[in-house]
């Protein structure tokens, strides 16, 4: 690991600067959104943006790439991003926000494009997966870092999202620095929704199910903190603790994934997360129970997400796992922008604690769902499941298709060895 390590450690330290930058201003908007007396409603139409966003940059930024190349793509992204980001306190307004979102989900989804391309193209087979682990870790601990970031600053003023907007600029100077060549950047098709229901109904459902939850969480949770009466460090730390339970729970569950049968699994986490946001919801507004909840609901969100990945490769051959991956990340998109609309619906009209009843509603579809298609289809036996992949909602199509080459590499490795022996 520490030879993987010293070989990407300053892209790997740009990652961490954007996420720093990026986790900042997810719960910024939440916190100024109700200082400037926006409602549930329409901060769940802005954070809805980001994701419209995301799926744009990650459709469009290869094709800007191979015209004009990494690095001006990357420094062009970033300039649009800072200038976003410090635009928030300038124009109040959530139609001006909702714009300003799309434009940094865009800029964020053509950054996770170019930095993950130089990360990939540094890596060999033998490192790929370890630098993969390396790279979501920095990410979650970017995001969490973030949190603590906040509560320096008063959310009313300008100054976090100045500095929100200078960890985004400095952290293009480590990624660019150490990239040494411009490389190849492919993101293979992807494979239609048809053809991911038919192979995989349940991953299909399923991850277009948990991205409702995952842009509900990272992008309403600071909106249900405002609207209970929180104050901006107890919301710093509920978001802190949605992705440090991610942090914690994603090892136990990967190990798990290639023990049992996955089906079961999902069912199991769904179920606990479902739990989870009971606990919430019945606490009301209880803060050390509420971040209980916060910690395990978040802490089953992102290894359902690796799962929901490794499940579907179950029931594909090697060639079709990167397409496939390519497949759910959309799937994963769509879900994320209408999971914030229907939340922010259900807070104006049943009060803020919705949060947690759409949040335990969506878990538990993932769980019937699951439960139905343990009915539907005899389970992949144990010795023949492909690997689990650490892969984080916020990764790009190029790191999780990565992943899916790095899953079919492994399987053809195994298959060898089996024949051999």
């Amino acid at each position: 690991m520490k030879q993987v390590l010293s070989s990407v450690w300053a892209l790997l330290l740009g990652i961490v600067l954007i996420m720093l930058g990026n986790g900042m201003h997810f719960t910024l908007i939440g916190l100024r959104g109700g200082i400037e007396g926006f409602s549930a409603a329409e901060l769940a139409v802005v954070t809805s943006g980001y994701f419209m966003g995301f799926l744009s940059g990650a459709r469009y930024t290869p094709t800007l790439i191979r015209r004009v190349g990494h690095v001006r793509v990357f420094a062009a992204l970033g300039s649009f991003m800072s200038a976003g980001l410090i635009s928030f306190p300038l124009l109040t307004d959530p139609i001006a926000w909702t714009l300003l979102r799309v434009l940094i989900g865009f800029c964020m989804s053509g950054i996770y494009v170019a930095a993950e391309s130089w990360l990939n193209d540094a890596a060999t087979n033998e490192t790929r997966g370890k630098m993969l682990s390396a790279y979501m870790i920095c990410q979650t601990l970017g995001i969490i870092g973030a949190q603590g970031l906040l509560t320096l600053g008063d959310a009313g003023t300008s100054v976090l999202f100045i500095g929100a907007s200078i960890l985004v600029s400095v952290s293009f100077a480590p990624i660019l620095l150490s990239a040494t060549r411009a490389p190849e950047t492919e993101v293979g098709r992807s494979m239609s929704l048809r053809a991911l229901f038919v192979g995989s109904p349940l991953g299909t459902v399923g991850i277009f199910l948990l991205g409702g939850i995952y842009a509900t969480q990272s992008g309403m949770g600071a909106v249900f903190g405002t609207e209970i009466g929180m104050t901006a460090n107890s919301i710093a730390l509920f978001i802190a603790m949605l992705f440090a339970g991610a942090l914690t729970l994603q090892y136990p569950i990967g190990w798990l994934s290639d023990r049992i049968d996955r089906r079961r699994l999902i069912f199991g986490a769904a179920c606990f997360g479902a739990a989870s946001c009971a606990l919430g919801w019945i606490t009301g507004g209880g803060l050390w129970p509420m971040m209980a909840a916060a910690f395990l609901a978040g802490g089953v969100t992102t290894p359902l997400y690796a799962l929901f990945l490794a499940y579907t490769n179950d029931f594909l051959s090697a060639e079709d796992m990167p397409a496939a991956s390519g497949g759910l990340v959309f799937t994963f998109g769509l879900g994320a922008i209408l999971g914030p609309l229907v939340t922010g619906w259900a807070m104006e009209q049943f009060g803020p604690l919705a949060f947690w009843l759409v949040l335990g509603a969506t878990f538990g579809a993932i769980a019937l769902y699951a439960l139905y298609r343990m009915t539907q289809r005899a389970a992949v036996p144990v010795e023949e499941t492909e690997s689990y992949l650490g892969v984080l909602p916020t990764a790009s199509t190029v790191a999780v298709q990565a992943a899916g080459t790095w899953a079919a590499e492994q399987a053809v490795a195994e298959s060898e060895d089996d024949v051999r022996s």
